[in-house]
Protein backbone atom coordinates (compact mmCIF):
# COMPACT_ATOMS: atom_id res chain seq x y z
CA UNK A 1 0.00 0.00 0.00
CA UNK A 2 1.36 3.63 -0.94
CA UNK A 3 0.13 6.49 2.01
CA UNK A 4 0.93 10.04 0.91
CA UNK A 5 1.82 12.11 4.26
CA UNK A 6 0.18 15.54 2.60
CA UNK A 7 -0.49 19.03 4.02
CA UNK A 8 0.80 21.89 2.39
CA UNK A 9 0.65 23.87 5.57
CA UNK A 10 4.48 23.57 6.79
CA UNK A 11 5.22 22.67 10.59
CA UNK A 12 1.93 20.29 10.97
CA UNK A 13 4.50 17.32 11.92
CA UNK A 14 4.67 15.81 8.36
CA UNK A 15 8.17 14.40 8.33
CA UNK A 16 8.01 13.31 12.29
CA UNK A 17 4.79 11.63 10.84
CA UNK A 18 6.36 9.80 7.84
CA UNK A 19 9.35 8.78 9.43
CA UNK A 20 7.69 7.40 12.87
CA UNK A 21 5.04 5.91 11.06
CA UNK A 22 7.41 3.94 8.73
CA UNK A 23 9.59 2.94 11.48
CA UNK A 24 6.71 1.28 13.40
CA UNK A 25 5.56 -0.61 10.02
CA UNK A 26 9.58 -1.76 9.91
CA UNK A 27 9.77 -2.96 13.51
CA UNK A 28 6.20 -4.50 13.12
CA UNK A 29 8.12 -7.02 10.32
CA UNK A 30 6.40 -5.26 7.10
CA UNK A 31 8.86 -4.08 4.55
CA UNK A 32 8.94 -0.20 4.32
CA UNK A 33 9.83 2.04 1.78
CA UNK A 34 9.84 5.94 3.20
CA UNK A 35 10.31 8.02 -0.27
CA UNK A 36 11.36 11.35 0.14
CA UNK A 37 10.06 13.97 -2.05
CA UNK A 38 10.70 17.70 0.01
CA UNK A 39 13.68 19.19 -1.00
CA UNK A 40 14.62 19.99 2.14
CA UNK A 41 15.40 16.15 2.41
CA UNK A 42 14.41 16.40 5.70
CA UNK A 43 13.15 12.63 5.98
CA UNK A 44 16.51 11.65 4.41
CA UNK A 45 18.99 13.21 6.90
CA UNK A 46 17.13 12.18 9.69
CA UNK A 47 17.43 8.43 9.09
CA UNK A 48 20.28 8.15 6.66
CA UNK A 49 23.82 8.51 7.41
CA UNK A 50 25.55 10.44 5.93
CA UNK A 51 23.27 11.48 3.01
CA UNK A 52 25.38 13.49 0.80
CA UNK A 53 28.07 11.10 -0.26
CA UNK A 54 25.14 9.87 -2.92
CA UNK A 55 25.16 11.25 -5.85
CA UNK A 56 21.84 10.94 -6.83
CA UNK A 57 18.59 11.59 -5.63
CA UNK A 58 14.49 11.29 -6.45
CA UNK A 59 15.18 13.77 -8.50
CA UNK A 60 17.62 12.35 -11.02
CA UNK A 61 14.84 9.36 -11.11
CA UNK A 62 11.79 11.88 -12.03
CA UNK A 63 13.59 13.51 -14.66
CA UNK A 64 15.39 10.40 -16.72
CA UNK A 65 13.76 7.65 -17.52
CA UNK A 66 17.08 6.10 -17.85
CA UNK A 67 17.65 6.04 -13.97
CA UNK A 68 16.11 3.47 -11.76
CA UNK A 69 14.77 4.07 -8.49
CA UNK A 70 16.85 1.14 -7.08
CA UNK A 71 19.86 3.35 -7.40
CA UNK A 72 18.47 5.84 -4.92
CA UNK A 73 16.98 3.70 -2.66
CA UNK A 74 19.26 3.36 0.59
CA UNK A 75 19.41 1.28 3.81
CA UNK A 76 17.88 3.86 6.56
CA UNK A 77 19.62 3.39 10.30
CA UNK A 78 16.11 1.98 11.28
CA UNK A 79 16.11 -1.66 10.80
CA UNK A 80 13.63 -2.92 7.82
CA UNK A 81 13.65 0.64 6.35
CA UNK A 82 14.41 1.87 3.11
CA UNK A 83 14.86 5.17 1.89
CA UNK A 84 14.32 6.66 -1.66
CA UNK A 85 16.68 10.13 -0.92
CA UNK A 86 15.92 13.10 -1.78
CA UNK A 87 18.20 16.67 -2.55
CA UNK A 88 18.15 19.66 -2.67
CA UNK A 89 17.80 18.90 -6.32
CA UNK A 90 14.31 18.20 -6.16
CA UNK A 91 13.40 21.62 -5.74
CA UNK A 92 14.26 21.98 -9.48
CA UNK A 93 11.50 19.54 -10.70
CA UNK A 94 8.95 21.92 -11.30
CA UNK A 95 10.75 23.46 -13.98
CA UNK A 96 11.97 20.91 -15.04
CA UNK A 97 9.08 18.80 -16.37
CA UNK A 98 7.34 22.20 -17.24
CA UNK A 99 5.23 21.04 -20.41
CA UNK A 100 5.53 17.65 -20.00
CA UNK A 101 2.25 15.94 -20.43
CA UNK A 102 3.21 13.03 -18.06
CA UNK A 103 4.57 15.24 -15.56
CA UNK A 104 2.44 14.59 -12.77
CA UNK A 105 2.39 10.93 -12.88
CA UNK A 106 6.63 10.33 -13.03
CA UNK A 107 6.64 9.11 -8.97
CA UNK A 108 3.92 6.72 -9.87
CA UNK A 109 5.80 5.45 -13.01
CA UNK A 110 8.94 5.12 -11.16
CA UNK A 111 7.65 3.62 -8.35
CA UNK A 112 6.02 1.00 -10.47
CA UNK A 113 9.94 -1.15 -10.47
CA UNK A 114 9.65 -1.36 -6.43
CA UNK A 115 6.50 -1.95 -5.33
CA UNK A 116 5.91 -5.73 -5.07
CA UNK A 117 9.25 -5.14 -2.87
CA UNK A 118 7.63 -3.44 -0.33
CA UNK A 119 4.59 -3.93 1.57
CA UNK A 120 4.44 -0.37 3.09
CA UNK A 121 5.64 2.64 1.03
CA UNK A 122 5.20 6.05 3.01
CA UNK A 123 5.95 9.34 1.23
CA UNK A 124 6.63 12.57 2.91
CA UNK A 125 5.68 15.20 0.86
CA UNK A 126 7.20 18.66 0.60
CA UNK A 127 4.93 21.87 2.25
CA UNK A 128 2.79 23.10 -0.77
CA UNK A 129 0.34 21.88 -3.54
CA UNK A 130 2.77 21.82 -6.41
CA UNK A 131 3.87 19.24 -8.99
CA UNK A 132 6.05 17.46 -5.76
CA UNK A 133 2.70 16.87 -3.78
CA UNK A 134 0.54 16.75 -6.78
CA UNK A 135 2.70 13.45 -8.20
CA UNK A 136 2.69 11.99 -4.65
CA UNK A 137 -1.46 11.80 -4.62
CA UNK A 138 -1.38 10.50 -8.38
CA UNK A 139 0.89 7.82 -7.43
CA UNK A 140 -0.59 6.86 -3.63
CA UNK A 141 -3.41 4.38 -2.65
CA UNK A 142 -4.38 6.72 0.54
CA UNK A 143 -3.72 9.91 2.47
CA UNK A 144 -2.82 10.83 5.89
CA UNK A 145 -3.78 14.46 6.88
CA UNK A 146 -1.63 15.45 9.56
CA UNK A 147 -3.30 18.99 11.24
CA UNK A 148 -1.36 20.21 14.04
CA UNK A 149 -3.88 21.35 17.39
CA UNK A 150 -3.83 25.04 17.42
CA UNK A 151 -5.76 27.90 16.23
CA UNK A 152 -5.82 28.09 12.70
CA UNK A 153 -5.17 24.24 12.04
CA UNK A 154 -7.73 24.16 9.10
CA UNK A 155 -6.52 27.42 7.36
CA UNK A 156 -5.88 26.18 3.74
CA UNK A 157 -7.41 22.81 4.74
CA UNK A 158 -9.99 23.27 1.58
CA UNK A 159 -7.64 23.95 -0.96
CA UNK A 160 -5.79 20.27 -0.04
CA UNK A 161 -9.07 18.84 0.01
CA UNK A 162 -10.12 20.30 -3.12
CA UNK A 163 -6.80 19.08 -4.43
CA UNK A 164 -7.50 15.96 -3.79
CA UNK A 165 -10.90 15.98 -4.86
CA UNK A 166 -9.66 16.84 -8.58
CA UNK A 167 -7.12 13.98 -8.54
CA UNK A 168 -9.88 11.51 -7.84
CA UNK A 169 -11.72 12.55 -10.51
CA UNK A 170 -9.06 12.81 -12.82
CA UNK A 171 -6.08 10.51 -12.49
CA UNK A 172 -6.47 8.55 -9.71
CA UNK A 173 -9.91 7.31 -8.87
CA UNK A 174 -9.10 4.54 -6.01
CA UNK A 175 -7.26 7.11 -3.96
CA UNK A 176 -9.12 7.94 -0.71
CA UNK A 177 -8.30 9.50 2.72
CA UNK A 178 -7.41 6.79 5.25
CA UNK A 179 -6.93 9.43 8.61
CA UNK A 180 -6.51 12.56 9.67
CA UNK A 181 -3.99 12.56 12.61
CA UNK A 182 -4.03 15.32 14.86
CA UNK A 183 -0.91 16.73 15.65
CA UNK A 184 1.40 18.40 18.31
CA UNK A 185 -1.67 18.04 20.42
CA UNK A 186 -1.27 19.59 24.20
CA UNK A 187 -4.96 17.65 26.20
CA UNK A 188 -4.30 20.51 29.03
CA UNK A 189 -5.56 23.34 27.33
CA UNK A 190 -8.65 24.23 26.33
CA UNK A 191 -7.89 25.52 22.57
CA UNK A 192 -6.47 21.96 21.96
CA UNK A 193 -10.12 20.68 22.95
CA UNK A 194 -11.54 23.21 21.40
CA UNK A 195 -9.74 22.64 17.97
CA UNK A 196 -9.94 18.97 17.94
CA UNK A 197 -13.85 19.60 18.00
CA UNK A 198 -13.58 22.16 15.06
CA UNK A 199 -11.56 19.11 12.99
CA UNK A 200 -13.80 16.59 14.25
CA UNK A 201 -16.84 18.69 13.14
CA UNK A 202 -15.50 18.73 9.74
CA UNK A 203 -13.45 15.36 9.52
CA UNK A 204 -15.55 12.86 11.61
CA UNK A 205 -15.06 9.21 11.40
CA UNK A 206 -12.07 10.27 9.31
CA UNK A 207 -10.00 11.51 12.49
CA UNK A 208 -8.25 8.89 13.87
CA UNK A 209 -8.85 7.94 17.24
CA UNK A 210 -5.55 8.57 18.55
CA UNK A 211 -3.42 12.07 18.91
CA UNK A 212 -0.20 12.84 18.69
CA UNK A 213 1.19 14.67 21.50
CA UNK A 214 3.73 17.47 21.40
CA UNK A 215 6.83 15.92 22.68
CA UNK A 216 10.51 17.28 23.03
CA UNK A 217 11.53 13.42 22.52
CA UNK A 218 9.55 13.50 19.11
CA UNK A 219 11.63 16.43 17.86
CA UNK A 220 14.82 15.25 19.33
CA UNK A 221 15.25 12.36 17.65
CA UNK A 222 15.58 13.07 14.05
CA UNK A 223 18.98 14.34 15.14
CA UNK A 224 20.17 11.60 16.59
CA UNK A 225 19.60 9.33 12.71
CA UNK A 226 16.82 7.41 15.41
CA UNK A 227 12.87 7.59 15.46
CA UNK A 228 11.56 7.61 18.69
CA UNK A 229 11.01 3.75 18.54
CA UNK A 230 15.00 3.56 19.79
CA UNK A 231 15.30 6.75 20.76
CA UNK A 232 12.67 7.19 23.98
CA UNK A 233 11.26 3.23 23.48
CA UNK A 234 9.09 3.75 26.69
CA UNK A 235 8.01 7.53 25.67
CA UNK A 236 4.38 8.48 24.93
CA UNK A 237 4.95 8.80 21.50
CA UNK A 238 5.95 5.30 21.05
CA UNK A 239 2.91 4.09 22.26
CA UNK A 240 0.42 6.97 20.17
CA UNK A 241 2.44 6.39 17.28
CA UNK A 242 1.98 2.75 17.39
CA UNK A 243 -1.59 3.06 18.52
CA UNK A 244 -2.20 4.96 14.90
CA UNK A 245 -0.33 2.13 12.78
CA UNK A 246 -2.39 0.17 13.97
CA UNK A 247 -5.21 1.93 12.77
CA UNK A 248 -3.83 2.61 10.01
CA UNK A 249 -3.41 -1.19 9.54
CA UNK A 250 -7.29 -2.12 10.06
CA UNK A 251 -7.94 0.83 7.89
CA UNK A 252 -6.33 -0.25 5.11
CA UNK A 253 -8.24 -3.52 5.43
CA UNK A 254 -11.24 -1.50 5.08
Amino acid sequence: MIIAIANQKGGVGKTTTALNVSAALAFMGKNTLLVDTDPQGHSTVSCVNDPHRYGKSLYNVMVNRQEKIENIIVKSTIPGLDVAISKISMAKLEPSLLGEIDGHFRLKDVLENVKKKYKFIIIDTPPTLGLLTLNALVAADAIIIPIQSSYLCLEGTDDLLETIDKVKRVTNTNLRIIGVLITLHDKRTNISKDVVKRIKKVFGKKVFNTYISRSVKLEESPAYKESIFTYAPYSVGVLQYKKVVEEIIRRAKN
